[in-house]
Order: C-alpha cells, then sequence, then structure tokens
C-alpha cells in the first residue's frame, strides 16, 4: 500500500465503511451488532466489532440450492489492536499490527474461517511474518496480492467495486500515483498487510468446493477494498482517530436505518452524494 502505517488505520477503516454503505438496501446487507473495547493478553487493547452480513444475493447459486436464504447470514467477530505505538504483543514481534477475524456460517456450523493480519511498514520483503513452524511454511500457499492489477472473476463481479485505474490514478491531496509497474519498490511510504488466510469445512462432499469458493471470494474482497483505499486516498486523507471513530458511529445508525427501510424509495440525494461524509450528512450532522 502507497501510505504509511498511521495513514493505513484510517484509510482501511473509512473504506470498510463506504463499501459496507454501498452494500446495504432495505433488504441486505450490513448489520453492526456491537462495537466495544476489549483488553487481550495477547492481541492487546483494541476495538471488538460484531457484524452480521445479509448478502444473499449474492452466494453463488450452487449453494442456493440447498441452503434457505435466512441460513446464509454470515456472523463475524473482528478484534481489531492497532497499537498507538507500534509495540510488541505477547504473541507478534516489533512493528506488527494485529487483527484477529473469525466467521461462522450458522447452516455450516462445523465451518470457520479464521484470517490473521499482520501489517509492517515494509515493500513485502518478509518472507514469514506469521512465524510459521516449518510444517507450516510447508503446507502455505503464498499468493501476492498487487493493487495496481484487476480482477474480473465471479467475486470480483458480485462484490461490484468501481473499476478505478490506479496506474493512471493521481492523488490530488497526496500526489502519489500513478502505481506503474515496480511501484512498491519505488514508492515512499509504502506498507504491506500480510494475511493468513485458514478456511476449515469438514463437509463431505462439498467441503473442498465451499474451501476454495470462500477463499476465492475473500481474495477478491481483499483487492478490491485495498484498491478502493487508495483511490479514495483523498476523501479520507487527514482524518483523525477520533473522527473515524465517530464517523463509524453514524455509519451504523446509518446503516440500521437503510436495512429498516421496508418498501420505502430511495432518497432524493441518490446520486448526488459521492463520499461517505455526505451519506452521514444526509441522515444526520456528523459532530
Amino acid at each position: 500500500m502507497p501510505m504509511s502505517m498511521e495513514e493505513y488505520e484510517i484509510g482501511l477503516s473509512y473504506t470498510i465503511m463506504k463499501m459496507e454503505q454501498q452494500n446495504t438496501n432495505s433488504k441486505e446487507g450490513v448489520e453492526v451488532l456491537q462495537q466495544v473495547p476489549f483488553e487481550d493478553d495477547k492481541l492487546g487493547k483494541g476495538q471488538l466489532t460484531s457484524k452480521a452480513y445479509h448478502l444473499q444475493s449474492k452466494i453463488p447459486s450452487w449453494m442456493k440450492g440447498f441452503a434457505p436464504a435466512s441460513a446464509l447470514t454470515v456472523h463475524e467477530d473482528s478484534w481489531c489492536a492497532f497499537p498507538k505505538s507500534r509495540t510488541v504483543t505477547e504473541y507478534f514481534r516489533t512493528n506488527l499490527v494485529s487483527f484477529i477475524i473469525c466467521r461462522q456460517c450458522p447452516l455450516f456450523s462445523k465451518c470457520s474461517l479464521t484470517i490473521d493480519t499482520l501489517n509492517r511498514p515494509d515493500n513485502g520483503c518478509s518472507e514469514n511474518a506469521h512465524d510459521l513452524t516449518s510444517e507450516q511454511l510447508a503446507a502455505r500457499e503464498v499468493e501476492i496480492i498487487d493493487i495496481a492489477s484487476v480482477s474480473r472473476d465471479y467475486w470480483s463481479k458480485v462484490i461490484g467495486a468501481p473499476n478505478i485505474d490506479l496506474t493512471t490514478f493521481r492523488s490530488e491531496r497526496t500526489e502519489r500515483g500513478p502505481l506503474q509497474k515496480g511501484w512498491m519498490d519505488s514508492c515512499r511510504p509504502v506498507m504491506t498487510t500480510y494475511k493468513l488466510v485458514i478456511m476449515d469445512a469438514p463437509i463431505w462432499g462439498l467441503g473442498e468446493r465451499l474451501e476454495d469458493c470462500i477463499i476465492a471470494g475473500e481474495r477478491a474482497l481483499f483487492l478490491a477494498c485495498h484498491r478502493l483505499c487508495f483511490a479514495w486516498i483523498d476523501e479520507w486523507h487527514g482524518m483523525t482517530v477520533e473522527q473515524i471513530r465517530e464517523m463509524e458511529r453514524q455509519t451504523d445508525m446509518l446503516l440500521k436505518k437503510t436495512l429498516n427501510k421496508h418498501g420505502k424509495g430511495g432518497s432524493k440525494h441518490e446520486g448526488k452524494r459521492k463520499t461517505l461524509k455526505d451519506e452521514i450528512v444526509a441522515v444526520g450532522s456528523c459532530t
């Protein structure tokens, strides 16, 4: 990512909120269940966020054939610990920022997806950022995702993120970009997010297909989210953590209000607002 660690914390939070808003309507979308502080011996202090994803229309048709819509709601608990300074936790090394995301689907009670994310201020040169054992290293598959690349698979179409060409995009506020070939070796600042994705689907006759499907979906989501994080940098650059936390509170209210609009028509402002801050102002002033 062509940004500092501090900028990434702000930018990713903003991008997630805006993407959730864009994918929420009166019938389906993202529901924030809780956002509370937590303290953990391994992760330290951070924020616990629980969400429910009601995104039945985005589920592959083969999965809908044997699963009712109500069973396809995905619940997510996210323990996010982005330290005020780059300190060491009990589990991770210095200069690492840690996230753990666990997802479970009620239909497949034995299925789980765990994503460990470590962010470091480097250009992707860390060979074993997660400190895996020799056995784990032998089993892992490494994939490098360049945000300047474009994917056209099923999940990328389902996510429906704006198609912005980062090889020609240039930020007006930061004067960063465009991201030409090999940009990560010359760009400053630069940072990398290392994700360890573990999918467990012990379902006879279906497990392997389900695992491949979910991991492909996560890859597409990683790419889309981080592409937009840079593409929207002029919207969030200069914001503070305090402003982001207040925006999260307002966004939660916006999402709940949108999901409860059963049968109501769209707002007269639709098509005119471009930033997440504009969407929030349409519901209530953000203090």
